[in-house]
């Protein structure tokens, strides 16, 4: 499919047939092209470069779907209708009309988004099922995974640091606060705790500089950014460290099996493609 044919789909509503065609055909099912636009659409991607890649996921999909009949897998009413309700409770407080209104907007009718539900509980079951249910990680291949990826398992550099943060307009209680800090605490000041973070998930770059050159315990000079004013005290500081394999033996664990899930979906999909007609277009 050419670029401005997948832009003309993609720019149109979700709808959209004027240039449609067939993308795929697995086995005895058709996935149309405008059917790849609108899981574009769906996914916020715009990018017509990655058109082929959601259009081998669709075909993926159709596979494990259909595997799935073959197999006699059903998912039960009662399954589905209590994860629409968790959904419904968590993302929408509750209301279901909010969810109907949300998905009218985005131009999807509540069963079509039902059906959607339902079938990914069954794609998850198929993997579960199929792949997930089976891996195992052994002792070796642990040893093997923490010996080869020692990167992996490495306590991350964590600090706890007060900031005093003030407004542009505010900079003239600097000096203020400077000499009240000689008689009260960060807090007392409105001073913010971060406990055990991540500098970088927290600061921006010139305030995660200043914390690293910090000794624990000191407090910094005034630093300004964009007319904002920041002043941190540094309380406690945990260096970055490898990890035992005791320490690390969860984290081992799970990339482990994640890595062998992979090879085992893969390998599970090339057979699936195998044993049915696949022909994209």
């Amino acid at each position: 499919m050419n670029a401005l044919a997948l832009t003309l789909l993609l720019a149109g509503s979700a709808r959209a047939v004027e240039v449609d065609g067939i993308a795929a055909k697995v086995g005895s099912e058709t996935i149309l092209r405008s059917e790849v636009a609108n899981e574009m659409q769906r996914l916020g991607l715009h990018d017509a470069s990655r058109y082929e890649e959601i259009r081998d996921e669709m075909i993926d999909r159709k596979l494990m779907l259909q595997a799935a009949r073959e197999s006699k897998m059903t998912m039960q009413e009662w399954v589905v209708e209590n994860r629409v309700r968790e959904i419904i409770q968590k993302a929408f407080g509750g209301d279901r009309n909010r969810l109907i209104e949300t998905l009218g907007k985005q131009r999807i009718s509540y069963p079509e988004w039902y059906a959607r539900m339902k079938e990914d509980m069954i794609v998850g079951a198929m993997r579960w099922n199929v792949i997930n249910k089976n891996i195992t990680a052994s002792p070796a291949e642990m040893r093997a995974e923490y010996a080869a990826h020692p990167e992996r398992y490495v306590a991350e550099h964590r600090v706890t640091v007060s900031v005093i943060l003030l407004k542009p307009e505010e900079r003239v209680r600097r000096d203020a606060i400077t000499a009240a800090l000689k008689e009260k605490s960060f807090e007392e000041l409105g001073g913010q705790r971060y406990a055990d973070v991540k500098p970088e998930d927290v600061f921006k770059p010139e305030v995660c500089a200043e914390i690293a050159a910090m000794p624990k315990g000191t407090i910094s000079k005034w630093i300004e950014i964009d007319g904002w004013s920041f002043l941190l005290r540094k309380e406690d500081e945990r260096e970055g460290k490898r990890l035992s394999f005791e320490e690390a033996f969860d984290d081992i664990e799970a990339n482990v099996k994640e890595e062998k899930s992979k090879a085992a979906y893969l390998a599970w999909i090339a057979r699936l493609r195998e044993e049915t007609y696949v022909k994209v277009f």
